[in-house]
């Protein structure tokens, strides 16, 4: 059949036939988890989107051209859909993790199973605040409970964060090539450009000291300081970085709507 042909039949719409037009408007429009359910209400499958709305719009339609039979099954025996919101897509990723794990639901296939865990890891050595991401702690090193997936994405946001409220304020353009983009080594060395105290490495000990704070329950002790440390002079393009990477190493706790 000539692919622009009309087909005689249209698509089924199973899931939108069951929960009508309205629904799909209402979903939001911000980064999230969403399940689909059965008749019964056990969760059929997870996923995470960018946005919620237009990645729920997909499954509206099931096209036996286009999409897979698992799919198409899928869609046929769903009967609901609820979501939670979360505050960015690095949020939604790690929660999407925890759910599969959780649940294992049967038309998912990765990640139902625990992978490597995760860590982010520093320690303070001199003048420097060494950042990396390992399995299990070590010696001589702080860590984090297991992040999972998740690890090396706030790894990235600590690292610009720490650049441009403690290496060197303000001016997130100066950090190395791949850097912003959170292509980084295996460990992070750090310190200030210019120091603001006699002893860089009484410096390098208090930033430890306070993330250790941060994931040990005080993150607004951890926000307020790295906020403060932005210089008044900071464009905005630096303080909406600042803002998205804050809620990336410390995410608020998701909302839920059904």
């Amino acid at each position: 059949m000539n692919p622009t042909q009309q087909r005689l039949l249209p698509d089924a719409r199973p899931l939108l036939d069951h929960l009508g037009p309205a629904f799909f408007r209402a979903i939001p429009t911000g980064a999230g988890v969403y399940r689909l359910r059965d008749a019964r209400g056990s969760v059929l499958y997870v996923g995470k989107a960018r946005n919620l709305r237009k990645r729920l719009a997909s499954y509206r339609v099931a096209n036996p051209d286009t999409q897979p039979r698992r799919r198409l099954r899928l869609l046929h025996e769903a009967r609901s859909v609820d979501w939670e919101v979360t505050s960015d897509e690095a949020a939604a990723f790690a929660l999407e993790r925890e759910l599969l794990r959780t649940l294992r639901p049967r038309y998912n296939r990765a990640g139902v199973w625990p992978g490597p865990s995760r860590r982010l890891a520093w320690r303070a050595e001199g003048s420097q605040l060494h950042l990396t991401v390992m399995a299990d702690p070590e010696a001589g090193w702080h860590t984090t409970d297991p992040l999972g997936m998740a690890a090396p994405w706030r790894r990235a946001a600590l690292v610009r964060l720490l650049w441009i409220a403690w290496v060197d304020p303000g001016r997130i353009e100066r950090l190395p090539a791949g850097w912003a983009e959170g292509r980084l080594p295996e460990i992070v060395s750090l310190e200030p450009s210019a120091p603001a105290s006699a002893s860089a490495d009484a410096e390098a000990a208090t930033v430890a000291r306070r993330l250790g704070q941060c994931f040990a329950g005080d993150p607004e002790s951890w926000t307020d300081w790295i906020q403060a440390s932005l210089p008044e002079t900071a464009c905005p393009f630096v303080r909406a970085l600042m803002a998205a990477d804050l809620e990336t190493v410390v995410p608020k706790a998701p909302t839920s709507s059904s």
